[in-house]
């Protein structure tokens, strides 16, 4: 069966004109999508739901209630075509100056809070799962679980708040969301890929070692791909002959990391992620200048299509028959679901973010640079919604081959599904009202943008390097140990600086270094 098949009798007459129909409603997406972003009421994320729950009306209403869709949602496609470039596009456009600035703190978030939140959505579907009596669930299906509504979907917040005014808090939730992404797959394919019938502390030694080796090969995996793809190219000089030879081999590579690592039975999303990191540090400063605006756009543009793809999809298969039928006479069981997945979502979330924000704080002396209390509300905010990653997940682990098999697994997948819809319109259309009720000074709007793509500048004046610079002349010149203990994440990224300066960017390349294929340092033109 291919990734895509149709809900036909007859796929393989309708087939083109099933894809042609998906395709005009991906274009009608976009189009009603800006039109309707200009109020900054509603994302594109939430107008490509509508209009999938609307698509899913006519659908169920034209075909008498048996089909909702156009296409079969197949998991295998969605891991394979559609996830890649949304967490490579975010790798690839980290804001690296603000994410390593404050990586002490993002990385508590997105790793650690993310741990905590699995925890305790994990430890509270275990207890309260069994008074609702929607079926049997062994323990790998409530891990399962935690780290599948452990994945966040921070756009809203994103679009609202200005990094130019809000510096610390986008710089917060952005790094948090990509980091929060790439630590919940990992959790999700290591409850996967281990023997959790027999649960006892050797087995929670083995799991939390098979969890840490999973991420640290999937890391070394996406830097040494990053890594060869830079060298690669700053060797060979494509871009002195051909410029989409020097584009096509980035795509790949990006593409071939991700592959690589599920060959391995590593966590591919880990692998894309950091490979987009490496990538936009040494690799995107040695093509040629037009190649580095056609990648920014391209990969922006990929991710945008991707997650569009994939919010109109979801739109239409809430309303699937098949999924419903298994509930349809215990609706209180999957409304009971939700509720209780809903909360345990709110409470992970501040179970974390206020006593990380305390910790974080500790390590900040200036007052500025301190997370402040309705800056830590803001955070726990952006990541009460749940989207494509949530979806994906829920769809690998609750069905076989894009069919649900067993009522509970039907009971969870709507569940899901509610949840992506209420959490996405709901949350997302009071996430601006809310925001300038908390902060002091409302962000100003800025030009509309698509989720977690174009989240940063494509062409700047070189000012995050001279800053970079200028902050590392700013340091004391005492003792490398005092320096480490009054200003860890400085001292950590200027010792950093120095050997990437010195070891890494003659060999690899990188911003400020001559471009074989330009002749000229970039470091003044580009980002």
């Amino acid at each position: 069966m291919g990734l895509l098949s149709s809900s036909s009798s007859d796929p393989e007459a309708e087939f083109v004109d099933q894809i042609a129909l998906f395709t005009a409603l991906l274009c009608a997406c976009i189009v009603i999508g800006h039109l309707l972003e200009k109020s900054r009421w509603i994302n594109q994320s939430i107008t490509s739901l509508l209009i999938g729950l609307g698509t899913g009306c006519v659908i169920l209403l034209t075909s008498g209630g048996k089909s909702s869709r156009i296409l079969e949602f197949q998991q295998e496609f969605f891991f394979m075509y559609l996830l890649p470039p949304i967490i490579f596009n975010a790798g690839f456009q980290v804001k690296k100056k603000q994410f390593f600035r404050n990586f002490m703190t993002i990385v508590s978030y997105g790793a650690i809070g993310t741990l905590i939140s699995f925890a305790i959505i994990s430890y509270g579907a275990t207890r309260l799962f069994p008074k609702l009596d929607i079926g049997y669930l062994e323990i790998k299906d409530y891990l399962a679980l935690g780290a599948i509504f452990s994945a966040t979907d921070s756009v809203c917040v994103l679009q609202v708040l200005n990094q130019d005014e809000t510096p610390l808090l986008y710089s917060l939730v952005f790094g948090e969301g990509v980091v929060n992404d790439a630590t919940s797959v990992v959790l999700f394919n290591a409850v996967m890929n281990f023997d959790l019938s027999d649960m006892n502390t050797a087995v929670a030694y083995k799991f939390a070692g098979n969890f840490l080796s999973l991420f640290f090969f999937s890391t070394l995996l996406g830097v040494f791909v990053g890594l060869l793809c830079a060298f690669i190219i700053r060797t060979l000089y494509f871009g002195r002959h051909s410029t989409d030879r020097e584009i096509a081999l980035m795509i790949l590579m990006a593409y071939l990391s991700y592959i690589t690592a599920e060959v391995f039975k590593l966590s591919g999303i880990l692998t894309v992620f950091f490979c987009g990191i490496l990538m936009s540090h040494y690799a995107w400063h040695n093509v040629t200048l037009k190649s580095q605006v056609t990648t920014r756009h391209t990969f922006a543009t990929m991710s945008f299509i991707a997650e569009v793809f994939i919010f109109l999809y979801v739109g239409m298969d809430s309303l699937d028959v098949e999924k419903w039928r298994f509930v349809d006479n215990t609706p209180g069981k999957s409304i009971g679901a939700s509720a209780t997945l809903l909360g345990l979502i709110m409470v992970g979330r501040a179970a974390f973010v206020l006593p990380l924000s305390y910790l974080s704080n500790l390590t900040r002396k200036e007052r500025h640079e301190k997370v402040g209390f309705k800056q830590q509300v803001t955070v726990w905010w952006a990541g009460l919604m749940r989207g494509a990653v949530s979806v994906a997940l829920a769809y690998k682990k609750f069905t076989g081959s894009g069919q649900t098999v067993q009522p509970a697994n039907a009971l969870l997948i709507t569940s899901t599904i509610t949840i992506v819809l209420f959490s996405t319109v709901v949350f997302g259309l009071l996430t601006k009202p809310f925001l300038r009720m908390l902060l002091p000074h409302p962000p100003e709007e800025t030009e509309p943008s698509s989720p977690r793509s174009l989240a940063i500048p494509l062409l700047g004046n070189g000012g995050d390097l001279d800053a970079e610079r200028g902050n590392l002349r700013t340091l004391p010149t005492t003792s490398s140990l005092k320096m480490l203990l009054n200003s860890p994440t400085n001292t950590v990224h200027h010792y950093w600086r120095r050997f990437d300066d010195s070891v890494m960017r003659p060999i690899f390349g990188g911003r400020g270094f001559v471009s074989y294929a330009t002749g000229t340092r970039d470091m003044d033109v580009i980002h």
